[in-house]
């Protein structure tokens, strides 16, 4: 397994097929699992959804698992939760073997708790009753427990909606209690099932930032399963990003972006566009590719020999719009010339649709518009062009289905944590 490591903010290292993110030094202290998967290997029938998924997460960080439908990340959430049972591997909360291949923990013994996309609230409950539901096996004196209970309410601002039901809140106000009730009984594992998908755009982005507050608060390490690339980006300590069941990068956000491992990490990331080239020179990091006649300096990102054929990966941050030049039908000069195909208002500015001589290069930015049909020059940083070579992909790789419709030997039964 391929993984690139991340030295910008905490240190990360890589042991054989293990991944390990450490906290900084000056950290504050947890109540928090350290969370060790080794191995991890999750089949049904014959469809395996998790290949040899390795991680070392320490408590009290703030994980997000990546990628799109089919990659295995609601897989290896569930067997974190203890919903699935491991093929193969081993799961760690803590010092507390929780799977393996023979052994198996039940979710209601792992000390952690779990967000959903749908709310899962009891709807004969008031929002203190789904709240308070979580501290029934504590055994709590009544005093005690509705004073939590209270007190988790007001840390999501819904303190004085104690007596409300479900159907009296909105669907803000029932991810608020969803989280309260994570909360609550302070569980060392926070486990997050796309809680903002079901929301509207400013609601999902207030909700986000309690999301990061109130779990950084608390000192539980979180585990949070998302395809949406922005979400995963603000939330995370470090992203592991998965593709077809297998762990491709773990680091922080800052190095999944400017560093991708895979051409698959940055096209999910996001692009401007793809240019097919050639390797022309490589030195270090830094390639010049020939592209379209032209030739374009990036970054090289895999083990491409002179005069391969490379896909130039753009980011749409190393994108810059100028006024056609004097000569740039011709080779002469630096930048892609181009003519804009389209452009959309964005609020801060005008995106642009841009085709060159290469291909198509989109989210184009600049402050001020460029009228369809307009001669421009497309100047590119090397700090966000990723020169990959062109291989094909191992193979054996398939999708995994998504286990919100679980394939045959899947459990069938909904993603529920007992209180």
């Amino acid at each position: 397994m391929s993984v690139a490591l991340d030295r910008d903010r905490h240190p990360i290292r890589a042991e054989g097929n293990l991944v390990t993110a450490t906290a900084a030094s000056d950290a504050p202290s947890s109540r928090g699992h350290r969370l060790r998967v080794a191995g991890a290997v999750k089949r049904y029938g014959q469809v395996t959804a998790l290949r040899d998924v390795g991680l070392d997460i320490a408590a009290g960080r703030f994980l997000v698992l990546l990628g799109p439908s089919g990659s295995g990340k609601s897989t290896l959430a569930r067997l974190l939760a203890g919903v699935e049972k491991l093929t193969d591997g081993t799961i760690r909360l803590g010092d507390a073997l929780v799977a393996d291949g023979r052994s198996h923990l039940p979710p209601e013994r792992r000390d952690l708790a779990m967000v959903f996309q749908d709310y899962a609230l009891w709807p004969h409950l008031t929002a203190a009753g789904n709240v308070g539901y979580a501290l029934r096996r504590r055994r709590l004196p009544t005093a005690e427990a509705r004073r939590r209970t209270h007190a988790a309410l007001e840390r999501v601002g819904l303190g004085a909606h104690a007596d409300r039901y479900p159907h009296e809140l909105s669907g803000g106000e029932q991810q608020r209690v969803a989280l309260a009730r994570a909360v609550v009984a302070e569980p060392g594992l926070l486990l997050f099932d796309e809680p903002l998908s079901n929301l509207d755009a400013d609601l999902r982005e207030r909700l986000r930032v309690e999301i990061a507050t109130l779990t950084r608060e608390c000192g539980a390490t979180a585990v949070y399963i998302t395809h949406d690339q922005s979400e995963a980006f603000a939330l995370a300590d470090e992203i592991a990003v998965l593709d077809r069941g297998r762990l491709v990068q773990l680091a922080t956000p800052e190095t999944v972006y400017r560093r991708p491992a895979t051409p698959f990490v940055a096209r999910f990331t996001g692009l401007a566009g793809e240019l097919p080239g050639s390797l022309a020179t490589a030195r270090d990091e830094i390639a010049t590719v020939r592209v379209a006649g032209r030739t374009v300096t990036g970054r090289l990102a895999g083990d491409a020999r002179p005069d391969e054929a490379v896909s130039l990966l753009v980011r749409p941050a190393a994108t810059h719009l100028l006024p056609a030049r004097p000569g740039d039908g011709d080779t002469a000069g630096d930048g892609l010339p181009g003519t804009v195909l389209d452009l959309a208002y964005r609020g801060r500015g005008y995106d642009h649709v841009i085709v060159t001589p290469a291909g198509t290069l989109t989210s184009v930015f600049d402050q001020h518009p460029h009228a369809r049909g307009t001669a421009v020059t497309v100047s590119l940083d090397p700090d966000g062009c990723f020169v990959f070579p062109v291989r094909p992909e191992p193979a054996g790789l398939v999708s995994v289905p998504d286990l919100r419709s679980p394939p045959p030997g899947a459990s069938s039964s909904p993603l529920r944590i007992p209180a």
